[in-house]
């Protein structure tokens, strides 16, 4: 019973951790801003307000880029598409 207790506390944490990533990508999404870097081409980017640990998971996952040196990060293709899908479904 206690290893079902445990393995039910990581699915949660794991579930928890997951949600946390994907409020963060949305909130990246929802408060960036684009900036042109050619006639037809831009990067969407917005600043570092969150945790490291979730801002490298989301790197990690290929949802944005990030510099160390810099204060903001770059949604990806991938990151972009996935916050857009999010948005959409958690609309009221």
């Amino acid at each position: 019973m206690t290893t079902t207790n445990t393995g039910e506390q990581a699915d949660q944490e794991l579930e928890r951790q997951e949600l946390i990533e994907e409020l963060t990508l949305l909130l990246l999404y929802l408060s960036s801003w684009e900036e042109k870097i050619g006639p037809s081409l831009g990067m969407h980017k917005a600043w570092k307000g969150y945790t490291f640990s979730t801002l490298n998971a989301l790197e990690d996952r290929g949802l944005i880029h990030q510099s160390r040196k810099a204060r903001s990060i770059t949604l990806t293709e991938e990151g972009l598409a996935l916050a857009h899908e999010l948005a959409i479904r958690l609309k009221p």
